[in-house]
């Protein structure tokens, strides 16, 4: 079951039964002062009081009436007759989608408006204070698992999953790796980090040289010619290849001054600089970088790895208690407590968090803004009714009441200033 399938629509199905209880209410009183006015209209000529009654109800029934048509023509044709300025929300679902994007845009997904909103929002410090000390329970963390959980739930999979993948591709495509590996491997090398990658080759070329043994003796009697065969000189020579090239890994495992070492040190110093300062290296390396980036697997690894992401956020936003407890949620205390404390991190976090957030809003911004256009463009006039009527028909349906009440009391008070004149 998703998440759409259990908390957000038991939610969507409470608050309809909520809009159809007020709209019971409102119609049930709206019909109470029609029979109200029938009665008192009768009963009128029994006693004067009655007309105060008459003209209460009468001025309700008419109040209740206009509110019932206003909030009606909201949503649909008022008894479904095609009346001119009704149904507005249905017939301007498409402009509704703009307008909101617009808003938006302009309020939400410009740089500058988002830098300016930046700049007093302390991102560490919350994040550090809400890993510290995270809600056990509360309205806030269900909350914002819920509203998480809805948020990719409902958001286009196929545009949102390509877009992100792409952003992660093209960031890949963008980064230039060759300097970066070049200054990694001359500080490995400046470190005596790289020793132990030598050792480790040495001692794998001396037992790639044992276990191959038997096919280099075949190799140099298959290529010895039938004298040497003959006189046994193809074993002689065999043993004196594998003997030499077993004493040269012994010597260079055993040595760390080998002059063998010596030019693999060279060589590796040369890579490093060649990475970094040689333009024809760097190219090299950016063409099998895109090589490798454009290839197949690599394309289904970045696939799967925008689905893992996004069926572990789900996991996690759907049992948020799992992710606090254990090892982990130890080591996201600790993090916490160095957020609010290391000044320099603190920093260092929100100017990152800010240049992100304005970077994602200058490239995406725009992506975003058509991707909730699109969205409301592409539901049906009913679903865009049922969703705004599901969240503010309640409230509507206290205006009808009100709308009511006020109306009668209105006509209460013109009978009563009649009446004293």
């Amino acid at each position: 079951m998703s998440l759409l399938d259990s908390p957000s629509l038991s939610r969507s199905t409470a608050a309809q039964r909520g809009v159809r209880g007020m709209r019971i209410i409102a119609t049930g009183m709206l019909v109470a002062m029609a029979a109200l006015f029938l009665l008192a209209d009768h009963l009128q000529p029994v006693h004067p009081a009655w007309g105060f009654v008459r003209a209460f109800a009468e001025a309700a029934m008419v109040g209740g009436l206009a509110d019932w048509f206003a909030v009606t023509a909201l949503f649909r044709h008022p008894l479904g007759l095609p009346i001119p300025h009704t149904a507005i929300i249905p017939r301007n679902k498409d402009r509704i989608g703009e307008t909101l994007a617009q808003f938006l845009r302009d309020n939400f997904l410009t740089p500058s408006v988002v830098a300016r909103r930046m700049r007093g929002i302390d991102v560490a410090g919350t994040i550090g204070r809400l890993l510290v000390s995270p809600p056990a329970e509360g309205r806030m963390r269900e909350g914002a698992s819920r509203l998480i959980g809805d948020v990719l739930q409902s958001l286009d999979q196929e545009r949102l999953g390509g877009m992100i993948k792409s952003a992660f591709a093209s960031r890949l495509r963008a980064l230039e790796v060759s300097p970066l590996l070049g200054q990694t491997l001359g500080a490995a090398i400046d470190d005596e980090r790289h020793i132990p990658i030598l050792d480790s080759f040495v001692t794998w070329a001396g037992r790639t040289l044992d276990a191959n043994e038997d096919m280099i003796r075949a190799m140099v009697h298959q290529r010895a010619g039938w004298i040497m065969r003959l006189a046994g000189l193809d074993d002689k020579l065999a043993d004196a290849i594998i003997d030499g090239l077993r004493k040269l890994t012994i010597d260079m495992a055993a040595d760390p001054h080998h002059p063998l070492r010596a030019k693999a040190e060279e060589g590796l110093a040369k890579l490093a600089h060649d990475l970094v300062s040689d333009p024809e290296t760097r190219a090299k390396v950016e063409e099998v970088k895109n090589e490798i980036i454009a290839n197949k697997a690599v394309t289904a690894w970045i696939d799967s790895l925008w689905e893992r992401s996004r069926a572990s956020l789900l996991k996690s936003v759907q049992h948020p208690e799992a992710a606090l407890t254990g090892r982990f949620g130890e080591a996201l205390r600790q993090l916490g407590a160095t957020l609010q404390e290391d000044a320099h991190l603190k920093r260092t976090i929100n100017q990152f968090a800010r240049r992100a957030v304005v970077g994602v809003v200058a490239s995406y911004g725009s992506g975003i803004v058509t991707l909730v256009s699109d969205t409301i463009r592409g539901w049906d006039a009913r679903t865009v009714t049922g969703r705004l009527e599901g969240a503010v028909g309640r409230d509507l349906q206290y205006i009808r009441i009100n709308g009511t009440l006020v109306g009668g009391l209105v006509g209460l008070a013109i009978h009563v200033a009649e009446v004293v004149r």
